[in-house]
């Protein structure tokens, strides 16, 4: 197999183990005790973590390798996940219970995001240390398509497992970048780009350097959005259709795996066809808030599809725009600093969204999905000013 194509394994990997996550997340909150807002404090403070490492290890790949820093953050994934879910098991079995039981999954889920941090910006510089500048967009529309494959995959194997139990999709998650972490170390080779000495520009971008700063502001708000509707899916579709807890994750399941399939369908579409950030951007922003729309209105299963199919092809759309945009901003010797920032997008949006969603979610179950579409509409202002930079 390929470097690009351990990589994009890797990347799709790291996409099941998510999803499968996202899946059982409510449902299993459910089971325990917690409410929603309590969920959604677990993926807020996990994802503040995120946010914070991700940058350090992208500058630390530059140091380290690409190489070594994905292991790490696969390997992180792998521990993480299993502390995570034997936090729920002493939830379950009621060995921890109330404020007890949320500080040990909130500490365990922080834990983990210390260390999967890691692998986002080692795969998004690996990317880009082997692609050219006019190619680059493809090459992040490569990583986005692979972790929607992911995803597709993910809540099926995720649902399957969850006939076992709601535990049994978390250990799963677990052994399958377990496997990955292995078949990185065995068969992946170094980028070809990697600097292993410390890099001399002591002035790496960061979150505020004029260049990037436009594009992250893009990407951050993207993954509100999402967040927010992806953090009170489980909840709406539970409520909403009045089913169990593991019929649920398998709903659930199957609404990720629409939504992550009209991702890639709209991502194969976009690269074949040569879009370049703006169009990516403009068009992703459209099919987020049409998405939110339709699900105000959900009557139904396949209304939610419909909302989580826009949803998917919004975000797929969105990603690899201001990926790509990030990147070409800057030099060759700093890729893996902005990979770190480019990673982290997601996961500052992930502080934001699954609080603001599960808070408005208790309000009304709509209240979410209004606020995703209206927030898009200054979202087309900001673009439209950001003019010819978004090329």
């Amino acid at each position: 197999m390929s470097p690009v194509n351990l990589v994009l394994a890797s990347v799709m990997a790291h996409g099941m183990g998510q999803t499968i996550v996202f899946a059982v997340l409510a449902p299993l909150g459910r089971e325990v005790g917690l409410a929603e807002i309590e969920v959604g404090l677990i993926i807020a403070a996990s994802s503040l973590v995120f946010s914070w490492a991700s940058p350090r290890w992208g500058r630390a790949s530059e140091r380290l390798g690409r190489r070594r820093t994905l292991i790490i953050g696969l390997l992180g994934y792998t521990v993480g996940t299993t502390v995570f879910a034997t936090g729920f098991l002493a939830g379950l079995e009621g060995w921890l219970t109330g404020g007890a039981l949320l500080a040990a999954l909130v500490m365990a889920r922080m834990f983990q995001s210390t260390l999967m941090a890691a692998a986002p910006p080692a795969t998004t510089a690996y990317m880009a240390d082997i692609t050219s500048v006019e190619h680059r967009t493809a090459g992040m529309g490569k990583l986005s398509a692979a972790h929607n494959v992911g995803t597709i995959v993910g809540p099926a194997l995720g649902g399957a497992l969850a006939m076992l139990g709601l535990l049994a999709p978390l250990y799963g998650a677990a052994a399958i970048t377990l496997v990955m972490a292995f078949v990185v170390w065995r068969w992946l080779p170094d980028s070809p780009r990697v600097v292993h000495a410390p890099v001399a520009n002591a002035t790496a971008p960061g979150y505020f350097d004029p260049r990037v700063f436009p594009f992250l502001v893009l990407g951050v708000s993207l993954y509100i959005g999402f967040s927010v509707i992806q953090q009170t899916l489980g909840f709406f579709i539970q409520d909403s259709l009045r089913v169990d807890g593991r019929e649920t994750a398998r709903l659930v399941g199957l609404a990720l795996m629409v939504c992550a399939g009209a991702s890639l369908a709209m991502q194969a579409w976009a690269v074949r066809h040569g879009w370049r950030a703006r169009r990516l951007l403009w068009s992703g922003f459209t099919a987020l808030m049409l998405g939110s729309v339709v699900l105000v209105f959900a009557s139904g299963p396949w209304m939610v599809a419909l909302a989580m199919a826009l949803v998917g092809a919004g975000t797929g759309l969105a990603a690899p725009g201001y990926s790509a945009a990030a990147s070409t901003a800057v030099g060759a010797g700093e890729q893996g600093a902005v990979a770190g920032l480019v990673a982290a997008a997601p996961a500052l949006g992930f502080i934001v969204g699954p609080l603001a969603g599960t808070a408005l979610y208790q309000l009304h179950p709509h209240a979410p999905h209004l606020l995703v579409a209206l927030s898009c509409l200054p979202l087309f202002l900001y673009m439209y000013r950001l003019g010819t930079r978004l090329s």
